[in-house]
């Protein structure tokens, strides 16, 4: 059942994103703001279907650690899920994603044209100042930037080494940082064909105050998100989730 389920939510998922981008191709001439709110309306059709389909939801804690202007936020990353809730969470922000993602049809056009911030992952340090040089743009404009430490998506209970993009932000922009843990690849794996019911939780933590030295941040912001994602994953486990964890680093 759970592999007939995802076929259908897979078929419904691929169909509603071509018809919805081809369908709305002329807002890449549109301003920002307005492709900003077609990538939030194809978002909530996409987690519409997977609530229907597969019969998963998802729950957010902790909007109140969020700080009403510019700021930071450190996801943790284990699904495609993570960045389909994001836009139904923040107004307008700034995800920083690798440059590959630009060149994916229709969510890389689209996601270009929102604002995000593309980084080459082996562009040294060139591409660490890019990436500054865009978020002080995005600040400037009011808004918050998002970024995945770990650089790419983690299976759960997984852990990856924290990468150098989140302090340079930290250093530069002189902003708080909002940790954020989740726990989505219990029910949304990477690279994964089936879906499985259930409640994803992505939890916000209070924010860490800017102005910390390199290394202590980054050593506060990799506990904060680890522990807290630990801990939403055992409490979904209690719940009836099930976890394979194939290869763990620390």
């Amino acid at each position: 059942m759970s592999w007939l389920r995802a076929l259908l939510f897979n078929i419904a998922f691929f169909g509603v994103t071509a018809l919805l981008g081809v369908a709305a191709l002329p807002l890449l001439l549109a301003p920002r703001r307005v492709v900003m709110e077609f990538g939030r309306f194809w978002a909530r059709c996409v987690l519409a279907l997977a609530k229907a389909i597969v019969g998963l939801d998802g729950e957010i804690r902790g909007l109140e650690h969020i700080p009403s202007g510019p700021s930071i936020i450190a996801m943790k990353h284990q699904s495609a899920w993570d960045t389909l809730i994001l836009p139904l969470i923040l107004d307008d922000f700034a995800v920083v994603l690798k440059r590959e993602l630009l060149f994916v049809p229709f969510y890389g056009w689209y996601a270009a044209r929102a604002g995000s911030i593309a980084i080459d992952r082996r562009g040294g340090a060139g591409a660490l100042r890019h990436m500054v040089a865009a978020a002080r743009q995005a600040v400037a404009a009011g808004r918050p930037v998002v970024i995945f430490p770990e650089g790419t998506r983690t299976a759960p209970g997984q852990r990856l080494i924290y990468q150098p993009g989140v302090a340079a932000l930290y250093q530069a922009l002189a902003l708080p940082v909002v940790p954020a843990a989740v726990n989505s690849g219990l029910y949304w794996g990477r690279r994964s064909f089936v879906k499985r019911p259930g409640r994803i939780v992505l939890e916000f933590l209070p924010p860490i105050p800017p102005g910390l030295p390199r290394q202590q941040v980054m050593r506060e912001l990799e506990t904060r998100i680890e522990t807290a994602t630990a801990a939403l994953e055992r409490e979904a486990v209690g719940r009836g989730a099930s976890m394979q964890v194939s290869a763990v680093r620390t």
